[in-house]
């Protein structure tokens, strides 16, 4: 639980990193704020979202639910074959 909570943390902290490069760069480039223009910024700063660290995390939740989904099976198909 705490490795996903970890990456589920720097998750958050890279995905509001990133919000708050896109309201610099509308900001910047005049301050008008659209849905046009944060659709806009949010498409340029996704191509560049993709890190090292955030696929890193990702990585990890993947790999500890299926750990968890199989560790729950082998102590489901143990109890049945224990009787309980």
């Amino acid at each position: 639980m705490l490795t996903v909570s970890a990456s589920l943390l720097v998750i958050l902290i890279k995905a509001v990193q990133q919000a708050f490069a896109i309201l610099e760069k509308i900001e910047s480039e005049g301050g008008v704020i659209d849905m046009s223009t944060i659709s806009k910024a949010a498409t340029q700063a996704s191509t560049s979202f993709g890190s090292l660290i955030f696929k890193i995390a990702l990585l990890l939740i993947i790999l500890c639910w299926i750990i968890g989904v199989v560790d729950a099976y082998v102590i489901g198909k143990k109890m049945d074959v224990g009787g309980g």
